[in-house]
């Protein structure tokens, strides 16, 4: 804990971090792009979100690999800005943008479920660590065929290889982000559970 001088010299650092992670996190690439394309409002059609899963359900995967990309970015781009300003300032942004994705005041709060972001803020802060994601997301879709499943496992995940890495700050950072991600996705969870989640490959 930073003694009261220190800490009075910091926290407009961290506080401004906090806003700029939130403000890049709060970008809505998947309504801006589709609107782009004439496809009208996302939230209009599919599950609503604003997401790329909900992007190919318009059938362009262009779009919908953009709307990744932008998502993920968006997220390495507020933690590697806010390193310049130190590690501490980083992890802060990073939180900043994952709320920005998922609760956008652009968008009346109701914005996406995070994983793009989530992986672009890991990529940002350690990338080795997006190395065992892809392979744990890669191996259970392989074997479940299912995104939202190997999409879970490997937020759950994360935190541990964290750990393993020695990079506790971090740890406790995914550990949160790790926990809303599996928030958003409680309707997942439940179809999941109830057998009638849609599997890759499968329309309906």
């Amino acid at each position: 804990m930073p003694d009261p001088i220190s800490w009075s010299f910091v926290w407009p650092y961290y506080l401004a971090a906090l806003a700029f992670g939130y403000l890049l996190g709060s970008i809505p690439f998947g309504v801006i792009l589709t609107r782009l394309a004439g496809l009208g409002d996302i939230r209009a059609i599919g599950s609503g979100n604003i997401g790329a899963t909900n992007v190919l359900r318009t059938g362009r995967k262009g779009l919908a690999l953009a709307t990744v990309l932008g998502d993920g970015l968006k997220g390495t781009a507020a933690v590697t800005v806010a390193a310049l300003y130190g590690p501490e300032t980083a992890v802060i942004a990073g939180l900043g943008a994952f709320l920005g994705h998922l609760f956008p005041v652009w968008l009346k709060f109701r914005g996406g479920k995070g994983v793009a972001t989530y992986i672009g803020i890991l990529l940002g802060l350690h990338w080795p660590a997006v190395l065992v994601f892809a392979a744990v997301w890669i191996l259970v879709a392989y074997i479940t065929r299912y995104s939202s499943l190997a999409a879970l496992l490997a937020t759950l995940a994360t935190p541990a290889v964290l750990w393993s890495f020695d990079r506790i700050q971090l740890m406790q950072l995914f550990v949160v982000l790790t926990v809303l991600v599996w928030i958003r996705h409680s309707g997942n969870i439940a179809k999941l559970i109830a057998g009638k989640e849609r599997r890759i490959g499968r329309q309906a």
